[in-house]
């Protein structure tokens, strides 16, 4: 029995959830990352699939505690395994990740896959110069000297735009501001040409304009890189400027999945229609009001019986008490585009067409 297939009946009691091989570059199967607490067994991520091919970008979105940035953890094996349960299979370019090694596994992280923090400033040491952690990092997976580090440190500093790189590439975090940060996170995530690129709320706290500049450098970077990119955010018009494909989390499963233009134009999960009718709209005159989801998120601890948006859903009651005594599957509603809604599609699509797109 190989390494990873021991790895994996460890932590899932059963051997691999697909005895296919993967065929896409990253393969997510059935991901589950739980937190043992006093309070009771933390769900944060249960039972996520989803595929990614180089050069493209997936965009995961949802609100706060959806599981998005537990997941972007998991792929990179950041999780304290004595404290977290992981389980499933992640497939990066044919090796899989759950059951590998930690040793296995740090050296294809910065090298083959590599992250963009939320917080560059509290991701970044503040005791050690922007330069010396690019450097860092490049000699971690490269044997070059300082002095090669240094100028491909100063090269990247220089790609990403940051003015006078052969200057700056000295200076500390504090030193640079928040936009400037960012793009010194996204060099030093670049620096050994990752072919996986997990970018968590990147432009978050950023003002407009700098949020601009970061998604066109992030577009560009990959035209360059041909990287496969994670874009993980809550900000739906992120999603709509950089994804190929969207994946909708809820209470730590995936909702909806699909390309950016069938989700945007048909969805048909109520949980989308909730993000999207919340989401201020520029591009045409609003006679409404934004449309807010009722409620709020469930417990990841205990979520309710069923679906799990179903005490937040307006169509809950159309259902005949399947929302509340069955967990949906995720189902094809049309070619590449899968929905796990108990409401038949017909349905679906009528409440979109007549109550909820003419508002928007």
């Amino acid at each position: 029995m190989s390494d990873n297939k021991r790895g994996t009946e460890l932590r899932d009691g059963a051997a691999g959830t697909d005895p296919r091989p993967p065929s896409a570059f990253l393969e997510v199967r059935d991901l589950r990352i739980h937190f043992p607490t006093d309070d009771g067994l933390v769900k944060s991520v249960d039972g996520l699939s989803f595929q990614l091919e180089r050069g493209k970008t997936l965009g995961i979105v949802g609100e706060s505690g959806s599981g998005k940035s537990v997941t972007s953890l998991g792929i990179l094996g950041l999780h304290n395994r004595r404290n977290a349960k992981v389980a499933g299979e992640i497939w990066l370019d044919g090796t899989e990740l759950v059951g590998a090694h930690e040793e296995q596994v740090r050296r294809l992280r910065g090298r083959d896959m590599a992250m963009i923090f939320q917080d560059p400033l509290s991701s970044m040491h503040p005791f050690y110069s922007v330069g010396h952690q690019i450097i860092e990092a490049y000699r971690i997976h490269n044997d070059v000297s300082k002095k090669v580090a240094r100028k491909h440190a100063i090269d990247m500093l220089g790609r990403v735009g940051i003015p006078k790189p052969d200057r700056r590439v000295d200076d500390y975090p504090h030193q640079f501001s928040g936009g400037m940060r960012q793009r010194a996170m996204i060099a030093m995530a670049l620096s050994c040409d990752p072919e996986l690129l997990i970018a968590d709320e990147p432009t978050t706290a950023l003002d407009v304009t700098v949020q601009a500049q970061i998604l066109d450098l992030l577009r560009d970077l990959q035209r360059e890189f041909n990287s496969a990119i994670i874009m993980i955010t809550h900000d739906l018009g992120v999603v709509a400027e950089l994804s190929d494909d969207i994946l909708v989390m809820y209470g730590g499963r995936c909702v909806e999945y699909g390309a950016v233009d069938e989700v945007f134009h048909a969805p048909e999960h109520p949980y989308t229609w909730g993000l999207l009718g919340s989401m201020p709209r520029l591009d045409r005159e609003r006679t409404e009001r934004l449309l807010p989801i009722k409620g709020t998120p469930p417990s990841l601890i205990n979520l309710p019986s069923g679906c799990a948006f179903n005490p937040r859903c307006a169509y809950a009651e159309l259902n005949g008490g399947k929302s509340t005594e069955e967990r949906p599957d995720l189902r094809d509603a049309a070619p590449g585009h899968r929905v796990a809604c108990h409401l038949p599609a017909e349905k679906r699509r009528q409440i979109w067409n007549d109550e909820i797109a003419p508002k928007l």
